[in-house]
């Protein structure tokens, strides 16, 4: 990587992560990592991990942990039994969460530390997410730590038709850190905390009540509900893993970025992901792995809420320099484009449908991404009936689509050739260079003239390439 040419590549970080895979799951006691397809990108890993461990040797270590943390580190044999299968069957995987680690780790100690929550548990993304900010569960369960919708309202997490702020790495953190101090409040244990926030305090209160009022972990694990009986060892066994890495010779690659190499800037107008990417001179999907919240790859502006753009620190002072003629730009490019706009809801807004010839629920509720017996539920609907001229109530959790006016085509692109004949038909590319700025050096050029007449997939360019300027 070349930072002081402004190129950021999402190869720099594609083995640690792909963007919106299958990630790896803890579903069971019996199989933690259930493969539904190749998790990661291959490499040819060098299989130098020790998991020759012996149980005196687990057990001293984790007394060790146990004398560092206000968590209760047990030995059990379910315990090692975690160990051992993380030591002899996930060596890639486990290593390239350690390399994804060192961009996320940063972050949430940032945040546990001033919400004085024990740093540790910041191995509990591992379990819940593998370190994937747009991992969904099949019960709907959402970001690195895994927020229900419901939850995620209590703490202030936007859910819209272009963002997900429980795909946040900060807002999503702070909420975790806020119900996480919530939950030890209620049972001011630790363990206790965590079995909570995997199961609901109401399943912990009810495996204490069967334990005969006992309040560790290990006395209701019993009690407790199967997945969640393998929740806190896995999480145990990750802290393991990462803490005793060099014992056991894992060797992660080291991230090309650090988090505190990443700076925010608060947009002040909509504006679309690849936009930034071209005239940052930033690779697309780099840039959605610093912004996963945004669904369709659109930053929404609203004059009552602050949505932030995540870049790296010098495409960061790029964009500054230049904000207000990216912004002119970014308006040209879209009100000249003819794709269409997902009209803008939050989840929370309510509308009134009215019926049309041809609707049923069904309909409807594919339209705005609800449920059928929800829209029942909204309007005290007994049964499916509807009739035309019928308003019903709906809150909407997916863009409405609409369309945008089309534009006539104007003569701009056809003319380059013309006001060009006179400019020099290459153009060396230099160091800080973006199809943007290279673009606003030539009257009557586009961005996606540059793209065309080089057959550029991307946007994203090196010093010393020679673009074409006129066909």
């Amino acid at each position: 990587m070349q930072i002081d040419t402004l190129v950021w590549y999402f190869e720099d970080f594609k083995e640690s992560i792909v963007i919106d895979s299958a990630w790896q799951k803890l579903l069971s006691d019996q199989q933690l990592f259930k493969h539904q397809q190749d998790l990661y990108i291959n490499e040819d890993y060098i299989e130098t991990v020790d998991y020759e461990l012996s149980t005196d040797t687990l057990k001293h270590r984790l007394e060790v942990l146990n004398a560092k943390t206000p968590l209760d580190i047990s030995y059990s044999k379910d315990l090692e039994s975690v160990i051992q299968y993380y030591l002899k069957r996930e060596k890639q995987n486990t290593e390239k969460l350690m390399r994804l680690s060192q961009y996320y780790f940063p972050l949430f100690e940032s945040v546990f530390d001033r919400h004085q929550i024990p740093l540790e548990i910041k191995y509990l993304a591992l379990v819940e997410s593998a370190l994937n900010p747009r991992a969904k569960s099949w019960v709907g369960a959402t970001g690195l730590w895994q927020f229900m919708y419901s939850t995620g309202k209590m703490y202030d997490l936007e859910v819209s038709s272009y963002v997900d702020e429980r795909m946040d790495p900060v807002r999503s953190t702070e909420a975790a850190a806020k119900y996480l101090k919530h939950l030890y409040d209620i049972f001011e244990d630790w363990d206790l905390a965590l079995a909570a926030y995997n199961s609901g305090p109401g399943n912990v209160n009810k495996a204490i009540r069967r334990s005969g009022g006992q309040k560790d972990y290990w006395s209701i694990r019993p009690y407790l509900p199967r997945e969640t009986s393998a929740y806190v060892p896995s999480f145990l066994a990750m802290m393991y893993i990462f803490e005793y890495a060099e014992a056991h010779n894992f060797q992660p690659q080291s991230s090309p970025m650090p988090y505190l190499a990443t700076d925010t800037i608060q947009t002040k107008n909509l504006i679309k992901l690849e936009q930034v990417a071209e005239i940052t001179n930033t690779d697309i999907e780099f840039l959605k792995f610093l912004n996963p919240s945004y669904k369709l790859g659109i930053i929404p502006y609203e004059t009552e809420k602050n949505y932030t753009l995540r870049l790296p620190y010098k495409a960061a002072g790029l964009f500054v320099a230049n904000e207000n003629e990216i912004y002119d730009y970014a308006l040209k490019d879209i009100e000249a484009s003819e794709e269409t706009l997902p009209k803008y809801y939050k989840v929370s807004d309510k509308i009134r449908y009215r019926v049309r010839r041809g609707d049923y629920l069904g309909k409807i509720a594919s339209r705005y991404g609800v449920r059928v017996s929800e829209i029942r539920r909204w309007n005290g609907m007994r049964n499916n009936r509807i009739n035309i001229g019928d308003r019903l109530t709906i809150y909407p959790r997916k863009a409405n689509y609409t369309q945008a006016p089309v534009k006539k085509e104007t003569k701009a692109k056809s003319e380059v050739s013309e006001s060009t004949s006179n400019q020099p038909k290459t153009y060396i590319v230099k160091p800080g260079d973006s199809l943007w700025s290279i673009s606003r050096k030539f009257e009557s050029l586009s961005i996606e003239d540059l793209k065309k007449i080089n057959n550029l997939n991307n946007s994203a360019l090196k010093p010393g390439m020679t673009l074409k300027i006129s066909s």
